[in-house]
């Protein structure tokens, strides 16, 4: 069983990016850290210097680009990633800081162009993913350790060709596979091995991140300290349409972009909601069919009101830092939850706060209805019967 203890602190660990030996474990404060699917987590926080060996500690352990930084609680690992910044501040008073910044493991890909084309065909889209990580990790120094899993299949396959002339980014390379009709969901995951060992894979879910095998119970009032509701309109479209790459090759004739379909969210149409029109650009996709593709999932995102429940909870032994994909039940009742409130949502982000001055350790829960086609997903296990894309 995990061990979780719910005043112990978090603590820092300085590593070589390349070989993971431990530098330094420092300390750090003001400390918040968060991780999410379908985006980079943070950290940052203020080292205090206030002397000489300090500095030189500083100095030695971190730096930005080539060091990683891990966060530990027990035996737990938190979070991993890369530090990217480090500015040393002195006030009037000669106190003497520095404000570090990181990022998670994905934020590497943000970094790695694909300089050779990556030709898929008819290959299933999470093995497409997996090729455009190992890419990366093939080129002399780009070799992160991130583990892949060769079994995962979503069943849906693809053909795609990527990089090349066009110079494109790993991560938005995979971002643009996943975001589609039909697509996935992926991050680089952290976790310690049997050995001790800390790890990083990339993980994958079809059609989106499911983690646990049972519901996490939440109840305000209770463990839920606060919440926040946001319902946001201001990028809801019942019509949308996608541009594509220009068609035209001749540079002295004017360029027109392919254009997918034009698309209506019917139902909501029907039920009341206003023509709203919305509409994305892919610049690299010159293929009419993996353009409508895009199109639809962008509709499909856009087609309601984007609500993103925020609960604020005591970090207990019921959290683990896999909490993220994990399904939640959350049951609340007061003024607002009037008739009161007892349903499913799904994690898809966090944000941590450690303890400090008299204040408990706790955490931010982003999470999203567990509700629709994506409330099926799996982790990317075998599927019969396939469709092809």
């Amino acid at each position: 069983m995990p061990e979780h203890v719910p005043d112990l602190p978090f603590r820092l660990l300085f590593t070589d990016l390349g070989t993971d030996r431990v530098m330094d474990a420092l300390p750090v404060k003001g400390l918040k850290f968060d991780d999410y699917i379908g985006k980079a987590g943070s950290l940052a926080g203020t080292i205090p210097i206030p002397d000489r060996s300090m500095a030189a500690r500083v100095q030695q352990a971190v730096q930005p680009g080539r060091t990683a930084v891990w966060v530990e609680r027990g035996r737990e690992l938190w979070w991993g990633g890369i530090v990217w910044t480090l500015t040393p501040h002195v006030d009037e008073h000669g106190f003497v800081t520095a404000d570090l910044q990181a990022a998670t493991w994905d934020s590497y890909l943000d970094h790695r162009i694909i300089y050779d084309q990556q030709t898929a065909t008819h290959l299933d889209q999470l093995a497409i993913a997996r090729q455009l990580v190992e890419y990366a990790q093939m080129q002399p120094g780009g070799d992160m350790g991130i583990r892949l899993d060769p079994a995962q299949t979503s069943g849906v396959t693809r053909t795609r060709k990527v990089g090349g002339d066009e110079v494109r980014k790993v991560r938005e390379a995979l971002d643009d596979l996943a975001k589609v009709d039909n697509g996935f969901e992926w991050r680089i995951r952290v976790s310690r091995s049997e050995a001790g060992a800390r790890t990083k894979s990339l993980q994958l879910g079809f059609p989106v991140i499911r983690t646990g095998q049972r519901p996490l119970m939440l109840t305000y009032p209770g463990n839920v300290l606060a919440y926040s509701w946001p319902q946001d309109a201001t990028q809801v479209a019942t019509v949308w349409q996608s541009r594509g790459a220009t068609t035209n090759k001749n540079q002295a004739a004017a360029s027109t972009p392919l254009l997918s379909e034009r698309l209506e969210a019917a139902e909501e149409l029907a039920a009341g909601w206003p023509r709203l029109d919305g509409s994305s650009d892919y610049n690299t996709v010159r293929d009419a069919k993996t353009l409508n593709e895009h199109a639809r999932a962008d509709l499909d995102a856009a087609r309601q009101p984007v609500t993103i429940p925020t609960l604020r909870v005591r970090l207990d032994d019921q959290i683990t830092p896999d909490v993220i994909g994990a399904t939640v039940r959350l049951r609340i009742a007061d003024t607002w939850h009037y008739e009161g409130l007892d349903a499913l949502y799904r994690v898809v982000g966090w944000q941590a706060t450690p303890a400090e001055r008299g204040a408990g350790a706790s955490l931010e829960l982003y999470l999203e209805a567990n509700s629709g086609p994506r409330a099926a997903g799996h982790n990317g296990s075998a599927e019969a019967g396939g469709a092809a894309a």
